[in-house]
């Protein structure tokens, strides 16, 4: 019997639109011979609604009342239900970039009603999620970073003339849990560094203040649980990658994939990629972005749910390492169903 894969997309954040087109490629290359799928889509304003391919495919979005979901949970099943369907997926595929799908929100969800899914859990989301912590225990496992500073929203004032005496212009700010570079700033002057300071505070409550790094972006994708492989190394040849420049039609940027680096510094990074996917305490996927410079190579951050476009580094990456993405979203299921099954085992109570 094939069992039903819930593909969750939208979701209430600034990267519902890119949601939405990774949803769609994972559709199309899930294999139905082995699967069957149910697509539940969350709105800007959290509602959540079955839809089907063809709402899904040509952006129809705009669901009635009658297609709105609930999740009814006992101690032993769990369903999504409206007046017309009770769906109890197998295993659930959110493809939910950014704040409240990537950021151990709807993991916490699953977590209680009992639902396996893909992708990392509860606290390696929530850590990826937010850049300085993240920073933090990459450089307590050994794994260089950019200096940096943080600044919170609730701190009265800040004096910024340690920070830009540290790290010197030019300088990138950036909220902590955003993605898709969406908040990312390049400042030169003192002024810019305000302008960009204020923007980032308008995606989120804590920012980052970071040197800018003058080298080439490689990136690795990561996939397993205790276990993980990367894939051969990819680069974003650009000359700033924000968000502008990683979605509109008239991006300069150029993908390469593979990275033209040679064996060794490709090892050396799928290593470092490894062990920052485990440090950070991530399972099923990543993507894990450096920078490559004459030093060497400083992590810049993980995606624990990475892009899936059809032009995303993620599957892409895979497919040059040997596997294609119909193979990719099926190893990243059983992924979480081994996952599951291990969690299963657990005691939830305690014996003497």
């Amino acid at each position: 019997m094939k069992k039903l894969i819930g593909i969750i997309y939208g979701g209430k954040s600034t990267e519902h639109e890119i949601s939405i087109i990774s949803a769609t490629n994972v559709y199309k290359n899930l294999d139905k011979d082995t699967f069957d799928c149910v697509l539940l889509y969350i709105s800007k304003d959290g509602g959540w609604y079955i839809s089907t391919p063809d709402e899904l495919m040509n952006g129809r979005l705009d669901f009635e009342d009658s297609k709105l979901l609930s999740l009814k949970m006992s101690p032993d099943s769990f369903c999504f239900i409206n007046a017309e369907n009770c769906i109890k997926p197998d295993v659930l595929f959110p493809v939910l970039h950014g704040p409240n799908g990537e950021d151990g929100s709807v993991q916490g969800l699953f977590e209680v009603a009992g639902i396996p899914y893909v992708g990392t859990g509860i606290a390696g989301s929530s850590i990826a999620m937010d850049k300085e912590i993240a920073k933090r225990l990459l450089i307590e496992a050994g794994i260089p970073v950019a200096n940096y500073f943080s600044l919170q929203k609730w701190q009265d004032e800040f004096d910024l003339r340690p920070i830009i005496k540290k790290l010197g212009f030019p300088m990138v700010v950036k909220p902590c849990s955003a993605g898709s570079s969406v908040g990312l700033s390049k400042v030169n002057t003192d002024e810019e560094l305000i302008d960009a300071i204020e923007l980032a505070f308008e995606y989120d409550e804590k920012i980052l203040l970071e040197e800018y790094i003058e080298g080439r972006e490689i990136e690795v994708a990561v996939m397993g649980n205790h276990n993980p492989i990367s894939s051969t190394p990819g680069e974003i040849v650009t000359a700033f990658y924000d968000y502008k420049e990683k979605y509109s039609k008239d991006s300069k940027t150029r993908l390469d994939a593979p990275a033209v680096i040679d064996a060794q510094l490709a090892e050396e990074v799928k290593e470092l990629a490894i062990d920052a996917f485990l440090a950070l305490n991530c399972e099923g996927m990543s993507r894990v972005d450096f920078f490559l410079t004459e030093e060497g190579f400083l992590l810049n951050e993980i995606n624990t749910i990475p892009g899936f476009t059809n032009i995303s580094m993620y599957p892409k990456l895979f497919e040059i390492s040997g596997i294609s993405q119909k193979e990719l979203i099926s190893r990243l299921i059983e992924f979480a169903l081994d996952r599951w099954k291990n969690k299963a085992e657990l005691k939830t109570y305690y014996t003497e």
